[in-house]
Protein backbone atom coordinates (compact mmCIF):
# COMPACT_ATOMS: atom_id res chain seq x y z
CA UNK A 1 0.00 0.00 0.00
CA UNK A 2 1.14 3.73 -0.70
CA UNK A 3 2.21 5.59 1.89
CA UNK A 4 -0.05 9.26 2.13
CA UNK A 5 1.07 11.59 -0.58
CA UNK A 6 1.01 15.24 -0.05
CA UNK A 7 1.43 15.85 -3.98
CA UNK A 8 -1.97 17.87 -4.59
CA UNK A 9 -1.07 19.82 -1.30
CA UNK A 10 2.98 20.94 -2.58
CA UNK A 11 1.39 21.91 -5.84
CA UNK A 12 -0.55 24.33 -4.79
CA UNK A 13 1.60 25.69 -2.27
CA UNK A 14 4.25 26.00 -5.31
CA UNK A 15 1.84 27.34 -7.42
CA UNK A 16 0.48 29.85 -5.19
CA UNK A 17 4.37 30.57 -4.38
CA UNK A 18 4.31 31.49 -7.81
CA UNK A 19 6.75 29.31 -9.06
CA UNK A 20 4.14 27.59 -11.23
CA UNK A 21 3.39 23.62 -11.16
CA UNK A 22 1.97 20.67 -12.20
CA UNK A 23 0.45 17.38 -11.23
CA UNK A 24 1.53 14.04 -12.86
CA UNK A 25 -0.28 11.14 -12.13
CA UNK A 26 0.08 7.35 -13.16
CA UNK A 27 -3.64 6.39 -14.81
CA UNK A 28 -2.54 3.28 -16.40
CA UNK A 29 0.06 0.49 -16.14
CA UNK A 30 0.75 -2.85 -17.72
CA UNK A 31 3.19 -5.32 -16.78
CA UNK A 32 5.41 -4.37 -13.73
CA UNK A 33 5.04 -0.77 -13.40
CA UNK A 34 7.18 0.80 -10.92
CA UNK A 35 4.29 2.44 -9.11
CA UNK A 36 0.34 2.11 -8.51
CA UNK A 37 -2.30 3.74 -10.66
CA UNK A 38 -2.83 7.10 -9.02
CA UNK A 39 0.97 7.64 -7.59
CA UNK A 40 1.81 11.24 -8.01
CA UNK A 41 4.69 13.61 -8.74
CA UNK A 42 4.36 17.06 -8.50
CA UNK A 43 6.80 19.67 -10.68
CA UNK A 44 7.36 23.16 -10.03
CA UNK A 45 8.28 25.76 -12.97
CA UNK A 46 11.90 26.07 -11.66
CA UNK A 47 12.23 22.17 -12.03
CA UNK A 48 12.17 21.08 -8.69
CA UNK A 49 10.12 18.19 -7.85
CA UNK A 50 8.09 15.71 -4.97
CA UNK A 51 6.88 12.84 -5.33
CA UNK A 52 7.20 9.91 -8.12
CA UNK A 53 5.52 8.45 -10.92
CA UNK A 54 8.16 5.39 -11.72
CA UNK A 55 10.74 5.08 -8.82
CA UNK A 56 13.28 6.85 -10.84
CA UNK A 57 13.33 5.22 -14.25
CA UNK A 58 10.86 8.02 -16.40
CA UNK A 59 11.27 10.57 -13.81
CA UNK A 60 13.37 12.71 -16.47
CA UNK A 61 11.11 12.69 -19.33
CA UNK A 62 8.33 13.21 -17.43
CA UNK A 63 9.82 16.61 -15.55
CA UNK A 64 10.70 17.92 -18.80
CA UNK A 65 7.17 17.51 -20.60
CA UNK A 66 5.90 18.84 -17.59
CA UNK A 67 7.69 22.16 -17.68
CA UNK A 68 6.80 22.45 -21.66
CA UNK A 69 3.25 21.84 -20.34
CA UNK A 70 3.35 24.20 -17.63
CA UNK A 71 4.92 26.83 -20.09
CA UNK A 72 1.91 25.69 -22.44
CA UNK A 73 -1.02 26.20 -20.50
CA UNK A 74 -2.06 22.58 -21.80
CA UNK A 75 -2.30 18.74 -20.56
CA UNK A 76 -0.45 16.03 -21.21
CA UNK A 77 -1.37 12.07 -21.70
CA UNK A 78 2.16 10.30 -21.70
CA UNK A 79 3.11 7.05 -22.57
CA UNK A 80 6.14 5.28 -21.05
CA UNK A 81 7.58 1.80 -21.76
CA UNK A 82 9.81 0.43 -18.94
CA UNK A 83 12.24 -2.09 -20.71
CA UNK A 84 13.43 -5.08 -18.62
CA UNK A 85 17.39 -3.37 -18.29
CA UNK A 86 15.49 -0.33 -16.78
CA UNK A 87 13.05 -2.10 -14.92
CA UNK A 88 15.87 -4.38 -13.22
CA UNK A 89 17.57 -1.21 -12.45
CA UNK A 90 14.88 -0.15 -10.01
CA UNK A 91 14.38 -3.04 -8.47
CA UNK A 92 11.72 -4.86 -10.61
CA UNK A 93 11.29 -8.59 -12.19
CA UNK A 94 10.62 -7.22 -15.61
CA UNK A 95 9.56 -4.16 -17.64
CA UNK A 96 6.00 -2.36 -18.24
CA UNK A 97 4.47 0.16 -19.46
CA UNK A 98 2.52 3.55 -17.98
CA UNK A 99 0.54 6.28 -18.97
CA UNK A 100 0.77 9.30 -16.75
CA UNK A 101 -1.48 12.19 -17.11
CA UNK A 102 0.22 16.10 -16.68
CA UNK A 103 -1.61 18.57 -15.42
CA UNK A 104 -0.42 22.42 -15.01
CA UNK A 105 -2.21 23.87 -12.12
CA UNK A 106 -4.11 27.02 -13.11
CA UNK A 107 -4.43 26.46 -17.15
CA UNK A 108 -5.87 23.36 -16.69
CA UNK A 109 -6.29 21.85 -12.86
CA UNK A 110 -8.23 24.52 -11.49
CA UNK A 111 -6.44 26.83 -8.15
CA UNK A 112 -9.95 26.46 -6.66
CA UNK A 113 -10.54 22.85 -7.24
CA UNK A 114 -7.00 22.20 -6.03
CA UNK A 115 -7.69 24.15 -3.23
CA UNK A 116 -11.02 22.41 -2.43
CA UNK A 117 -9.15 18.96 -2.75
CA UNK A 118 -6.55 20.10 -0.39
CA UNK A 119 -9.33 21.45 2.06
CA UNK A 120 -11.03 18.14 2.12
CA UNK A 121 -7.95 16.08 2.79
CA UNK A 122 -7.15 18.11 5.46
CA UNK A 123 -10.48 17.18 6.80
CA UNK A 124 -10.05 13.32 6.44
CA UNK A 125 -13.31 13.51 4.02
CA UNK A 126 -13.30 10.54 1.16
CA UNK A 127 -13.28 12.31 -2.22
CA UNK A 128 -12.89 11.07 -5.38
CA UNK A 129 -11.12 13.25 -8.68
CA UNK A 130 -12.63 12.96 -11.67
CA UNK A 131 -11.15 13.86 -15.22
CA UNK A 132 -12.30 13.17 -19.07
CA UNK A 133 -8.99 12.62 -20.88
CA UNK A 134 -10.62 13.42 -23.71
CA UNK A 135 -12.83 16.60 -22.98
CA UNK A 136 -11.33 17.44 -20.07
CA UNK A 137 -14.09 17.74 -18.24
CA UNK A 138 -12.67 17.77 -13.94
CA UNK A 139 -14.80 17.64 -11.15
CA UNK A 140 -14.42 16.66 -7.58
CA UNK A 141 -17.08 14.23 -6.42
CA UNK A 142 -18.27 13.57 -2.95
CA UNK A 143 -20.44 10.20 -1.89
CA UNK A 144 -19.27 8.43 -4.83
CA UNK A 145 -17.55 5.62 -6.14
CA UNK A 146 -17.98 3.93 -2.95
CA UNK A 147 -16.01 0.91 -4.04
CA UNK A 148 -13.21 2.66 -5.33
CA UNK A 149 -12.59 4.38 -1.92
CA UNK A 150 -13.19 1.82 0.05
CA UNK A 151 -10.51 -0.04 -1.69
CA UNK A 152 -7.95 2.85 -2.33
CA UNK A 153 -8.42 1.84 -6.14
CA UNK A 154 -7.65 4.75 -8.50
CA UNK A 155 -8.48 3.87 -12.28
CA UNK A 156 -10.33 4.37 -15.86
CA UNK A 157 -13.74 3.61 -15.52
CA UNK A 158 -15.22 2.00 -18.00
CA UNK A 159 -15.71 4.13 -20.93
CA UNK A 160 -11.74 4.28 -21.04
CA UNK A 161 -12.21 8.03 -21.14
CA UNK A 162 -13.18 8.99 -17.06
CA UNK A 163 -10.37 8.61 -14.89
CA UNK A 164 -10.71 8.90 -11.11
CA UNK A 165 -8.57 9.57 -8.46
CA UNK A 166 -9.26 8.55 -5.36
CA UNK A 167 -8.14 10.39 -2.30
CA UNK A 168 -8.73 8.93 0.88
CA UNK A 169 -7.59 10.43 4.21
CA UNK A 170 -4.18 8.43 5.62
CA UNK A 171 -4.99 5.14 7.51
CA UNK A 172 -4.94 5.61 11.05
CA UNK A 173 -4.56 3.18 14.15
CA UNK A 174 -5.36 3.56 17.82
CA UNK A 175 -4.32 1.15 20.33
CA UNK A 176 -5.53 1.57 23.82
CA UNK A 177 -2.86 -0.29 26.26
CA UNK A 178 0.66 0.52 25.87
CA UNK A 179 1.31 -3.35 26.20
CA UNK A 180 4.04 -5.90 24.52
CA UNK A 181 1.55 -6.44 22.02
CA UNK A 182 1.71 -3.06 21.13
CA UNK A 183 4.91 -2.16 20.83
CA UNK A 184 5.46 -4.62 18.18
CA UNK A 185 1.85 -3.90 16.44
CA UNK A 186 2.79 -0.01 16.06
CA UNK A 187 6.09 -0.31 13.81
CA UNK A 188 4.66 -3.04 12.04
CA UNK A 189 1.40 -0.86 11.14
CA UNK A 190 3.67 2.17 10.57
CA UNK A 191 5.60 0.47 7.66
CA UNK A 192 1.81 -0.67 6.40
CA UNK A 193 1.32 3.12 6.28
CA UNK A 194 -1.08 3.63 9.13
CA UNK A 195 -0.23 6.62 11.50
CA UNK A 196 -0.71 4.78 14.85
CA UNK A 197 -1.27 6.63 17.93
CA UNK A 198 -1.24 4.77 21.77
CA UNK A 199 -3.89 5.59 24.66
CA UNK A 200 -2.98 4.56 28.25
CA UNK A 201 -3.82 6.22 31.54
CA UNK A 202 -1.22 4.05 33.12
CA UNK A 203 2.23 6.41 32.82
CA UNK A 204 4.48 3.30 33.55
CA UNK A 205 3.24 1.77 30.51
CA UNK A 206 2.66 4.79 28.15
CA UNK A 207 6.26 6.04 28.19
CA UNK A 208 8.13 7.33 25.61
CA UNK A 209 10.96 5.20 26.72
CA UNK A 210 9.00 1.99 25.88
CA UNK A 211 6.93 4.01 22.49
CA UNK A 212 10.03 5.99 21.30
CA UNK A 213 8.77 8.38 18.75
CA UNK A 214 5.41 7.27 18.74
CA UNK A 215 2.26 9.52 19.58
CA UNK A 216 1.01 8.92 23.12
CA UNK A 217 -2.15 9.82 24.92
CA UNK A 218 -1.95 9.17 28.67
CA UNK A 219 -5.81 10.60 28.70
CA UNK A 220 -8.82 8.28 29.62
CA UNK A 221 -9.72 6.10 26.41
CA UNK A 222 -13.08 8.08 25.95
CA UNK A 223 -11.48 11.50 26.34
CA UNK A 224 -8.72 10.51 23.79
CA UNK A 225 -10.15 8.82 21.16
CA UNK A 226 -12.49 11.97 21.18
CA UNK A 227 -9.52 13.96 20.97
CA UNK A 228 -8.21 12.18 18.25
CA UNK A 229 -11.41 11.84 16.36
CA UNK A 230 -13.02 8.10 14.68
CA UNK A 231 -13.82 7.77 11.21
CA UNK A 232 -13.87 4.89 8.68
CA UNK A 233 -10.33 4.88 8.04
CA UNK A 234 -9.64 4.39 11.47
CA UNK A 235 -8.66 0.99 13.09
CA UNK A 236 -9.17 0.52 16.95
CA UNK A 237 -7.25 -2.45 18.67
CA UNK A 238 -8.07 -2.96 22.44
CA UNK A 239 -5.45 -4.88 24.47
CA UNK A 240 -5.67 -4.02 28.03
CA UNK A 241 -7.91 -6.93 28.76
CA UNK A 242 -9.47 -4.13 31.39
CA UNK A 243 -13.20 -3.43 30.61
CA UNK A 244 -12.54 0.14 32.33
CA UNK A 245 -10.26 1.15 30.07
CA UNK A 246 -10.98 -0.51 26.83
CA UNK A 247 -14.66 -0.22 27.24
CA UNK A 248 -14.89 3.73 26.67
CA UNK A 249 -12.69 3.71 23.83
CA UNK A 250 -14.97 0.79 21.88
CA UNK A 251 -18.51 2.33 22.91
CA UNK A 252 -17.43 5.32 20.91
CA UNK A 253 -16.04 3.44 17.88
CA UNK A 254 -19.24 1.37 17.63
CA UNK A 255 -21.28 4.42 17.21
CA UNK A 256 -18.44 6.47 14.69
CA UNK A 257 -18.50 3.70 12.04
CA UNK A 258 -14.52 2.77 11.89
CA UNK A 259 -13.69 0.57 9.33
CA UNK A 260 -11.78 -1.90 12.12
CA UNK A 261 -12.55 -3.02 15.91
CA UNK A 262 -10.22 -6.18 17.56
CA UNK A 263 -10.17 -6.83 21.09
CA UNK A 264 -7.88 -8.90 22.79
CA UNK A 265 -9.05 -11.82 24.85
CA UNK A 266 -10.38 -15.75 25.21
CA UNK A 267 -13.35 -16.15 23.58
CA UNK A 268 -15.19 -16.15 27.24
CA UNK A 269 -13.37 -12.60 27.64
CA UNK A 270 -14.88 -12.15 24.42
CA UNK A 271 -18.75 -13.77 25.53
CA UNK A 272 -18.47 -11.15 28.60
CA UNK A 273 -17.71 -8.03 26.73
CA UNK A 274 -20.71 -8.70 24.05
CA UNK A 275 -22.91 -8.99 26.96
CA UNK A 276 -21.57 -5.82 28.74
CA UNK A 277 -22.44 -3.72 24.83
CA UNK A 278 -25.60 -5.47 25.13
CA UNK A 279 -26.67 -4.03 28.35
CA UNK A 280 -24.98 -0.76 27.30
CA UNK A 281 -27.45 -0.70 24.41
CA UNK A 282 -25.54 -1.66 21.56
CA UNK A 283 -27.45 -3.69 18.99
CA UNK A 284 -26.37 -7.32 17.74
CA UNK A 285 -25.12 -5.87 14.15
CA UNK A 286 -22.94 -2.89 15.94
CA UNK A 287 -21.45 -5.76 18.38
CA UNK A 288 -20.76 -7.87 15.56
CA UNK A 289 -18.13 -5.10 14.18
CA UNK A 290 -16.08 -6.49 17.59
CA UNK A 291 -13.09 -8.71 16.12
CA UNK A 292 -12.80 -11.01 19.39
CA UNK A 293 -10.43 -12.82 19.87
CA UNK A 294 -8.58 -10.48 18.44
CA UNK A 295 -6.49 -11.38 14.70
CA UNK A 296 -6.71 -14.36 12.06
CA UNK A 297 -6.19 -17.43 13.68
CA UNK A 298 -2.66 -17.97 13.04
CA UNK A 299 -1.75 -20.02 15.62
CA UNK A 300 0.27 -17.02 17.21
CA UNK A 301 2.21 -17.78 20.65
CA UNK A 302 4.37 -14.53 21.05
CA UNK A 303 3.70 -10.61 21.36
CA UNK A 304 5.06 -10.13 17.64
CA UNK A 305 2.81 -13.36 16.00
CA UNK A 306 0.31 -11.85 17.77
CA UNK A 307 0.68 -8.22 16.05
CA UNK A 308 1.13 -9.69 12.49
CA UNK A 309 -2.00 -11.58 12.83
CA UNK A 310 -4.13 -8.56 14.15
CA UNK A 311 -2.45 -6.60 11.17
CA UNK A 312 -3.03 -9.07 8.73
CA UNK A 313 -6.95 -9.24 10.05
CA UNK A 314 -6.95 -5.53 10.05
CA UNK A 315 -5.92 -5.44 6.21
CA UNK A 316 -8.25 -8.43 5.55
CA UNK A 317 -11.13 -6.52 6.80
CA UNK A 318 -10.25 -3.23 4.87
CA UNK A 319 -9.70 -4.92 1.47
CA UNK A 320 -13.26 -6.87 1.46
CA UNK A 321 -11.65 -9.79 2.38
CA UNK A 322 -12.68 -10.86 5.95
Amino acid sequence: MERFDNSPETALRWYRAGKGAALATVVETWGSAPRRVGAQLVIAGDGRIEGSVSGGCVEGAVIVEALEAIEEGEARLLEFGVSDEDAFAVGLACGGTIRVLVEPVGAVLPEAMLSDLVAARARREPLAYEVNVETGHRALRRNAYAERLRMDRSGFEADGQTFVAVHNPPLRLIVVGAVHIAQALVPMARIAGYDPAIIDPREAFASSARFPGEKILTDWPNEAVARLGLDSRTALVLLTHDPKLDDPALQAALQAGVFYIGALGSTRTHAKRVDRMEQAGFTSDQIEQIHGPVGLDIGAADPSEIAVAILAQMTAVLRGKA
